[in-house]
């Protein structure tokens, strides 16, 4: 994620503010040229963009939820903003609690949504493409009868339990499933990946390629998850995959790799925000020392995010436990690993050269 700057006064902004501290400007994203604006109104309920001087801007319809920051274009018959378009179903907003839990999930959603824009990725509302846009619906049990609500992806909408949103009930998850990490950013990322396999893999000739590495997702789906839950992950699988759960299925490799990709780059692209430099001042390992120049998501060359990413991460964690926390990024890239990332990033980037 960017950091951003008032037009203003000059104040350092970060993605979710919706007001500077420094001069009391209300600030608008503008999703088109990824940039946080200081804004002025106008006499007719319109905003001015001192980011953007050649257009005029409405505010999210969602931003009276204290839920969106994002603009609207004003000749636009819309009153979402293009991330809150994707939204289907949200949770009673006359609830103060599920108000609350709605506008983490939001916060989430806006945050996977920019790095998608970010990346040139096709993002399209259902009702703007019914069958192969995007659409989220966020449930709880009230919404379904009392039914477990199931967070997961089919036919392009994505459903998330919004209890996910409340971290107490989202770390009991954790700790019950064995997961070193879960987060609702997380959730996002992983379930998007499942959308775009069905966008970008299944109907192209990037499928042999993909089944060559991740393997055939034609095994039974509920067979593989019936036999991840009853027996646990296989033995080896942090040699080959990046999490447990993603040797559970190729369709669940792919889209917990998906999701690690989004990690990667939008982590590297915070410390190149901050002018993070890392040299460590002990050993001789070469590996341990990095310098971002770069903006993570136009990258062409794969290998350099990964010799960024190493030392970013043993740093974070090593700054985790001086706080006595556990480590920030509890994962290993393994050899097999690092190919199915350079297999992602050469999906976004539509480069087959290397298949």
């Amino acid at each position: 994620m960017k950091l951003f700057e008032c037009q203003s006064c000059g104040q350092l902004l970060y993605f979710e503010n919706t007001i500077c501290v420094r001069c009391d400007h209300t600030l608008g994203y503008l999703a088109g040229q990824a940039q946080l604006s200081a804004l002025k109104p106008d006499d007719v309920g319109r905003w001015q963009a001192l980011g953007d001087t050649d257009h005029l801007y409405r505010l999210c319809a969602n931003a009276e939820h204290g839920a969106c920051n994002w603009m609207v274009p004003s000749e636009s018959a819309d009153g979402y903003c293009r991330a809150c378009r994707l939204n289907r179903t949200v949770p009673n907003l006359g609830d103060p609690d599920r108000l609350a839990l709605w506008r983490r999930l939001e916060t989430a959603k806006r945050r996977l949504v920019y790095s998608l824009l970010r990346l040139g990725l096709p993002v399209q509302s259902k009702d703007d493409d019914p069958s192969g846009g995007l659409a989220f619906d966020f449930l709880s049990g009230e919404d379904s009868d009392g039914e477990p609500v199931v967070t997961g992806h089919a036919d392009g909408v994505i459903t998330i339990d919004i209890a996910e949103a409340d971290p107490v009930a989202r770390e009991q998850q954790r700790s019950d499933m064995v997961e070193s990490y879960r987060t609702l950013l997380g959730h996002f990322r992983h379930e998007i990946g499942h959308y775009y396999w069905a966008r970008l893999v299944a109907p192209t000739d990037w499928l042999e390629p993909y089944r060559a590495l991740f393997g055939d997702e034609r095994a039974d789906y509920g067979d593989a998850l019936k036999a991840h839950y009853a027996n646990g992950p296989r033995a080896d699988w942090p040699s080959h995959f990046i999490s447990s759960y993603a040797s559970s299925h190729p369709w669940e490799d792919f889209a917990e790799t998906w999701a690690h990709y989004l990690h990667i780059v939008d982590t590297l692209e915070t410390a190149q925000a901050f002018g993070m430099t890392i040299r460590a001042r002990s050993g001789i390992d070469p590996i341990l020392a990095m310098e971002i120049e770069f903006d993570s998501y136009r990258m062409a060359d794969f290998d350099s995010l990964v010799e960024a990413w190493v030392p970013l991460t043993a740093a974070v964690n090593s700054l985790n436990a001086s706080m006595g926390q556990p480590d920030l990024y509890p994962f290993v890239l393994a050899s097999s690993v690092i190919e199915k990332l350079r297999f992602i990033h050469r999906l976004m980037r539509g480069d087959r050269t290397d298949s």
